[in-house]
């Protein structure tokens, strides 16, 4: 993977800008550790920082391909796993190679179809294409989201980036944020909003959209979504598909010219994409796959079984790496390093995150990448198989709501009120809710109970897991890591998302269709284990650090946190003793000691970008 960044500016000569476009590449070295280029020209500034998988000797970017009289200069963020029948089809057609790269692949793809070339891609990606004889740009990001694509308007110029920090580098860039934008941190947040960057003047390109930048304006469209469409498979053909797509995938997204290796939790996810990535490996003649798996120091003496987490990780992975013979890595970490990276999670994310669960994913993937380039990993199986507690649940089917936000009043009143009077936190989320429940594609013929599980998917599909996502790319980009995530292949969402409830929940077991279709993949016992969620930390010392931290910010005036919490009721809080438990506070997602680590989050990040309230 890679970091991109650029701008358009039809004003000014932006060749005497180059020491700009460097500092806002340089912004992106995590992300491309391997290689630096810039490109610019007179309206056009574009920069790249490239972490090498494939054809590490070529595919240098920006990468300038000439049609004739015509230049094209692509910087990309990606990987396309049919680059090589796309490649075909392109010879076929007259174009020439240099590379075995896929980046050169994209950008003939793109000279050949132009932005119709999307439809034939399948990949992960975000990329943005200069045509100089046009004097245009156009941009794209993957059907799923998996890669980011941010950009700004700001003061009449089109800039963009991976991440917000290229654009934060940018001279016109502010750091300011709005009603919505602090709605976004305290109530929507962490799963943003489609499409909101929190800062003002700051957007996401949401997933499955494109955009042209020229003299007439900027212009998005959607290339691709979901679709509602009849399931006219038995179970049995169901399962095989899903099966079979599954497989297809993983072997698809296993080519590389650096190490794979996957992450096995012992789960069901986990352990279905390690078990197929052997199987290619022993097929193919490529040796032993790694396996990493994460946990913390003592945590078995302080774990006890609840609902969310009905048993811990640790014999399922033994039962697997056993099962498998891969080469396991035991990765552990204790309550100091987990306290003290919650800031360097801040700096990868731009904002303030999933807390713990963050820092730990970023010290996990820093491991990982003293071993491996890429790595595969169960993102998203959860949400498009419908694995979550909340699927089955009548309180969140019932609620008008974000099944994660059902405790949103309770946050309400942690904002300071005159905060919440301007935000109108409780109008914001709702008015979210209603615009995404607009967007669920309706089928004919329906029934209530049905179309209330078809919003739910939807719901968790275009909302939650963009979140998971957004947290995946961030934390391992940051380490210069490349995560691969199988389950969000487009062909696989979309055809499970129409899978009728009843054959999605086959054996009445949530993602039943996904177990069903594993059979004879998996041990049995790790085919029926129930869902355990990414592993905390249930170490009575994490609480203290991260409460402590808290009540440093709390006691400090000088703290621009302050100004937007009420700070007698979470004082309160921290100090009473059902901080101590692991009782949810908000809801599933935030538990006491992630309240306490996620309000110093917001802090660290007020204080270093020196964000502005107005």
């Amino acid at each position: 993977m890679c970091g991109i960044t650029g701008w358009i500016d039809w004003s000014h000569d932006l060749t005497q800008e180059s020491a700009t476009l460097e500092r806002m590449t340089d912004t992106l070295t995590a992300r491309g550790p391997d290689a630096s280029g810039t490109w610019i020209t007179a309206n056009c500034a574009l920069g790249h920082r490239r972490l090498s998988v494939i054809d590490p000797e070529n595919g240098l970017q920006p990468m300038i391909r000439q049609a004739g009289d015509n230049t094209f200069v692509l910087v990309y963020n990606g990987e396309l796993y049919n680059a090589l029948e796309l490649k075909h089809e392109l010879v076929s057609r007259g174009h020439t190679f240099t590379t075995t790269c896929d980046t050169e692949v994209l950008l003939a793809a793109y000279v050949e179809w132009g932005p119709e070339a999307l439809e034939r891609f399948n990949g992960i990606f975000a990329f943005a294409i200069w045509d100089s004889n046009e004097q245009k740009l156009f941009a794209a990001r993957d059907r799923l989201g998996v890669k980011p694509f941010f950009y700004s308007r700001a003061e009449g110029l089109f800039i963009f980036g991976s991440e917000p920090k290229a654009i934060l580098a940018h001279p016109s860039f502010k750091p300011e944020v709005g009603a919505e934008g602090l709605a976004e941190i305290f109530i929507i947040g962490p799963a943003r909003t489609p499409g909101q960057g929190v800062y003002r003047e700051l957007t996401e390109l949401r997933a499955g959209q494109c955009l042209t930048v020229d003299r007439s304006g900027v212009r998005t469209r959607t290339y691709w979504k979901l679709e509602s469409q009849p399931h006219e498979d038995d179970v049995q053909t169901t399962a095989a598909k899903v099966g079979e797509l599954l497989r297809d995938t993983v072997e698809r997204q296993l080519i590389s010219d650096v190490p794979v290796c996957t992450l096995l939790s012992g789960g069901l996810d986990s352990s279905a994409l390690t078990t197929l990535a052997v199987n290619y490996y022993n097929s193919t003649g490529q040796g032993i796959v790694d396996t990493f798996s994460v946990d913390y120091v003592d945590n078995d003496k302080h774990f006890k079984a609840h609902a969310f987490q009905p048993n811990s990780d640790a014999p399922w992975i033994k039962r697997m790496t056993e099962h498998l013979g891969t080469r396991h890595h035991n990765i552990y970490f204790d309550t100091p390093e987990l306290a003290g990276a919650l800031d360097e999670a801040v700096f990868a994310r731009d904002l303030p995150g999933m807390a713990d669960v963050d820092a730990s994913l970023y010290l996990f993937c820093r491991e990982i990448k003293k071993n491996a380039t890429v790595a595969i990993s169960g993102e998203a199986a959860d949400e498009i198989f419908g694995g979550y507690p909340w699927f089955h649940r009548e309180e969140s089917l019932q609620a008008r709501t974000f099944p994660w936000a059902l405790a949103s009043a309770m946050r309400a009143e942690l904002l300071a009120p005159d905060i919440a009077d301007w935000i109108k936190p409780l109008d914001y989320i709702e008015a979210r809710y209603a615009e995404a429940i607009s967007e669920v594609p309706k089928l004919a013929g329906e029934d209530a109970a049905m179309q209330r599980m078809r919003e739910m998917s939807y719901l968790n599909i275009t909302r939650f897991m963009p979140t998971l996502l957004d947290r995946k790319d961030r934390m391992s980009m940051a380490v210069g890591l490349e995560v691969r995530v199988p389950f969000c292949d487009h062909r696989l969402v979309q055809y499970v998302f129409n899978i009728p409830w009843e054959i999605k929940t086959a054996g009445d077991r949530e993602k039943g269709i996904l177990r069903k279709a594993l059979r004879g993949v998996l041990p049995d016992d790790v085919l029926t284990r129930k869902k355990s969620p990414y592993p905390k930390t249930h170490n009575p010392n994490y609480l203290e650090a991260v409460r402590s931290r808290l009540l440093e910010v709390l006691d400090d005036s000088s703290s621009p946190l302050l100004q937007l919490i009420n700070v007698k009721k979470i004082r309160e809080i921290a100090e009473s003793d059902a901080a101590t438990s692991n009782i949810p506070w908000f809801g599933q997602l935030m538990s006491g000691p992630q309240l306490f680590a996620y309000l110093t989050q917001v802090d660290t990040w007020l204080r270093t970008y020196k964000v502005t309230i107005r």
